[in-house]
């Protein structure tokens, strides 16, 4: 399976622990209409920080998902995040393509914690290296069997996966999409429920990439252990509503603390970005995901990181069909960043 592949016309599909979203678009280069939109809940520990321990329970959503909007598509495009991927930006021996496809093999194994049999790898040249007769590589690696699992799954769902991307590279996609591409340093920040996706692109190239073990579901986890509450009900307190009986002035000290520690994880990140790279700015942050709805986690975010923090808006710059779709967009459009960024592909865009 490809990462970084051709570009083709499928739907993109999102497998997160919570929510499994769903997106279509027609057009190309920039000119995009939305065509399908949705998502489904999943039920708890179904898929549990990226490893699937009910496929069955994920392949009946998914059906579920494509017969309530009635998807024709068979075509998707699906994506990897969390332990199992390995992206690293390398320095090697300036070659072609095809040279580099000979040798990335080698090359990979110096860089990557398990048996280079055990992964899929796949990469991309960025440009020359900061030595002469160098070229800087985006270099990919994910576990066979963290692909299989999910390339089962969509099988099953009677899907045809034609291209695994990976989280971090859909933020990208996305960013692209509805954004300008200029100069400068962007922080693209997708914190789902229990895996953060982090990219952080330089002048349009990606510079840092990073998933951590952490999201939304801290979250509830705190919110069942403190005040005994069902995880629907902690979802609907994480959206911002009172469920009766509760003690709100509590809730939203253990919903605070939670905040700051995910907080923290994005500052200690930002931090290992400026230390690796020598870059000592990020410009802009653009954040999505479940998070967002958490009641004023973008307001902290942004004053601890000292910068202004954008919601991002996958659909900015797609057409949308107001009476169709709006009413969901407003809800929970951005929890959709890696679905858009995934239905974007298209055939002959490396």
């Amino acid at each position: 399976m490809l990462f970084f592949g051709k570009k083709i016309e499928p739907i993109g599909l999102d497998i997160g622990s919570t929510y499994i979203k769903l997106v279509q678009l027609k057009g190309s280069d920039r000119h995009y209409q939305l065509v399908k939109y949705g998502m489904v809940p999943l039920p708890p520990e179904v898929i549990v920080e990226g490893a699937v321990m009910d496929s069955g329970r994920v392949v009946e959503a998914i059906k579920e998902l494509l017969a309530k909007h009635k998807v024709k598509t068979k075509e998707a495009v699906i994506s990897v995040s969390g332990s199992a991927v390995i992206i690293k930006r390398i320095a090697v021996t300036d070659m072609t393509d095809e040279e580099l496809a000979e040798s990335i093999k080698w090359e990979a194994e110096q860089y990557i914690p398990f048996s280079i049999d055990d992964v899929n790898i796949d990469f991309q040249k960025l440009g020359p290296g900061a030595m002469e007769g160098q070229a800087d590589v985006l270099l990919v690696a994910v576990k066979k069997e963290k692909i299989n699992d999910y390339v089962n799954i969509a099988k099953e769902a009677g899907l045809e996966p034609v291209v695994v991307d990976v989280d971090a590279f859909a933020l990208e996609n996305m960013y692209e999409t509805n954004y300008d591409m200029g100069a400068g340093t962007v922080a693209l920040l997708n914190i789902g429920a229990s895996v953060m996706n982090i990219n952080i692109l330089k002048d349009g190239l990606s510079a840092f990439t990073r998933d951590i073990t952490v999201g939304g579901n801290r979250y509830t986890d705190a919110l069942q252990k403190d005040f005994g509450m069902t995880s629907e009900d902690a979802e609907r307190v994480k959206r911002g509503e009172i469920v009766e009986g509760s003690d709100q002035e509590q809730i939203a000290g253990v919903v605070a603390s939670v905040t700051e520690d995910i907080v923290a994880e994005v500052q200690r990140s930002f931090e290992f970005f400026r230390s690796t790279t020598g870059s000592d700015k990020v410009d802009q942050v653009l954040v999505s995901g479940g998070c967002t709805r958490v009641g004023n986690f973008t307001q902290v975010l942004s004053e601890r990181l000292g910068m202004s923090v954008e919601i991002a808006n996958p659909f900015q710059n797609i057409k949308v069909d107001a009476k169709k779709f709006g009413a969901a967009l407003l809800e929970t459009g951005a929890m959709a960043a890696v679905a858009v960024g995934l239905a974007v592909r298209r055939q002959g865009d490396r």
